[in-house]
């Protein structure tokens, strides 16, 4: 008989007992009203019987869990500006990028100590 799945937490928030699949990760789909059939086409492994688990915790702290979400979509949108600030994207022509990325290779080779072969 198979195990009864419950939430449990493994130091990640609540999660599927028989999965890494985190209560959190499919808030944004109960928050934007999607069928068990449209969670399950991004996350096949899915049971009905999991996503209502799942949906039946998110509906009774739903408050709480939706606060995470926009901490969570915050925390990620910083991280994206400040990687777009220490990586800002290379203006100009596709050629130019490829011979700047090259340069740079050859730079870190030499630095390196590591010869062109042939």
């Amino acid at each position: 008989m198979p195990e009864e799945v419950t939430l449990v937490d493994r130091g990640r928030g609540l999660q599927l007992s028989n999965s890494r699949i985190t209560v959190q990760d499919l808030v944004p789909y109960f928050q934007e009203g999607c069928s068990h059939e449209e969670i399950r086409r991004w996350i096949p492994t899915l049971t009905d019987e999991e996503i209502a688990l799942v949906e039946g915790y998110y509906r009774d702290h739903r408050a709480e869990l939706d606060e995470e979400d926009r901490r969570i979509r915050e925390r990620t949108e910083e991280r994206l500006r400040q990687q777009r600030l220490r990586f800002p994207p290379f203006e100009g022509t596709h050629e130019e990028y490829l011979a700047r990325l090259k340069a740079l290779l050859r730079q870190r080779q030499e630095r390196n100590g590591v010869g062109h072969p042939g």
